[in-house]
């Protein structure tokens, strides 16, 4: 190991904390440190519209969102083929070659090509089949996945928010991004193929730990050498699926939006990975629930659903390794918040989902706020603060 610090966002987590960045040699990883929800990230559109635009047809997308992202009711078939293009040729190769079929027919393939330059460190990941489970790249013509276009559980959502203030009007122009402006930002991961991953070299790390040698209290088994690349190339394809989760809710809130009001000049602002290794400056760079921040780049720190976010632009800290928080940070674990059994009412905060326990397990008061976390952030000169975005509406499932 050459280097770990913590984000101020830094809690509890399964093995490896929450908040935790970890720098090891280019020979060497920790599955452990990166854990099953691989390249859990943020993806952030805008939708062409104003809030008080879109308020006409609040109640309409209400429902039809809720039927895509939490009543199962969306319609995204990809063939095995498309899904082995996938892990083994990147993504620019899976839209190339999945049919247009379902949901597939009203993306616009283009522009998820022209937007894979905004997708912060895809083009690093490895990838191959022979890692991802069977079910994805067997010789299904046409295999509905039951997790693609889902959330997930925990702090994962789908949340439209409006654009609340501009702190540095450069990177807001750039983003595409104005006062008023309604965008919606989505937070999710690799789901069933990041744990069938991630669990599996998790195992695999801990089998080779050498006979004799006393196994580390932390959990957290290293592997060197042919095994750390392979288990790149294994949490490349995770990752590969991860964002094409991400793509799939952007696509099923484009077509609602697109189909309710006719507005289709929806743009994809930013997509960045959490729980990934990225090879960065010689060096493994393990970021467990923490958000690239190298110079330049665009990172999106949440707050809870009743708190504000932030687009910031990255200034490439390497005391930090180049790296910022990827949220505010729990204050209260859930199974404690579980236990409270109430959560304060709703007020300036909406929060739709299928299950009422998401609004205690998720309420706001269970996380820190975030206003001092970006402060903490930009005193330390990790990131500045481009624009806040007020949330509107979250979905959770």
């Amino acid at each position: 190991m050459c280097k770990a610090c913590a984000t101020p966002d830094f809690h509890p987590g399964g093995v490896a904390p929450v908040g935790s960045i970890v720098a090891t040699d280019d020979a060497f990883v920790i599955p452990a440190a990166i854990g099953t929800d691989i390249n859990c990230g943020m993806r952030l559109v805008t939708t062409g519209l104003k809030r008080s635009a879109l308020a006409p047809f609040e109640t309409a997308l209400v429902e039809r969102l809720t039927r895509a992202i939490l009543a199962d009711r969306r319609d995204v078939p990809v063939a095995s083929d498309a899904f082995r293009a996938l892990f083994d040729a990147g993504p620019a190769a899976f839209v190339d070659r999945v049919a247009p079929q379902g949901l597939w027919q009203h993306v616009d393939r283009d522009r998820l090509i022209e937007e894979l330059s905004s997708c912060i460190g895809l083009d690093r990941f490895d990838g191959s089949a022979k890692y991802a489970p069977d079910a994805h790249v067997g010789s299904r013509e046409v295999f509905r996945d039951p997790c693609l276009g889902t959330p997930g559980a925990g702090n994962h959502f789908v949340e439209l928010q409006v654009v609340d203030a501009v702190f540095d009007r450069h990177a807001a122009y750039r983003a595409g991004l104005a006062k008023d402006d309604v965008v919606v930002m989505i937070h999710s991961g690799s789901r069933d193929v990041g744990f069938y991953v991630g669990r599996r070299w998790m195992d695999r790390a801990r089998a080779a730990w050498p006979a004799g040698v006393r196994h580390p209290e932390s959990g957290l088994y290293g592997l060197s050498g042919e095994l750390a690349r392979e288990y790149l190339v294994a949490m490349g394809t995770a990752a590969r699926y991860a964002w094409l989760n991400r793509v799939v809710l952007a696509e099923m809130v484009r077509k609602e939006l697109a189909e309710l009001t006719g507005e289709t000049r929806s743009a994809l602002v930013v997509d960045v990975p959490h729980n990934v290794v990225l090879r960065e400056n010689g060096m493994n760079i393990h970021r467990k629930g923490a958000t690239p921040a190298r110079d330049g780049d665009l990172a999106l720190i949440p707050g809870s659903m009743g708190d504000a976010s932030f687009l910031a632009t990255g200034l490439g800290h390497p005391d930090w390794l180049w790296s910022c928080s990827h949220g505010a940070g729990r204050s209260v674990r859930r199974q404690a918040v579980r236990r409270m059994r109430t959560a304060q009412a709703p007020g300036t905060w909406r929060c739709v989902t299928l299950r009422d326990e998401r609004r205690i397990e998720e309420a706001p008061e269970a996380y820190k706020p975030i206003g001092p976390v970006i402060d903490a952030q930009e005193q330390a000169g990790l990131i500045r603060s481009a624009v806040r975005l007020k949330p509107w509406i979250t979905f959770k499932a």
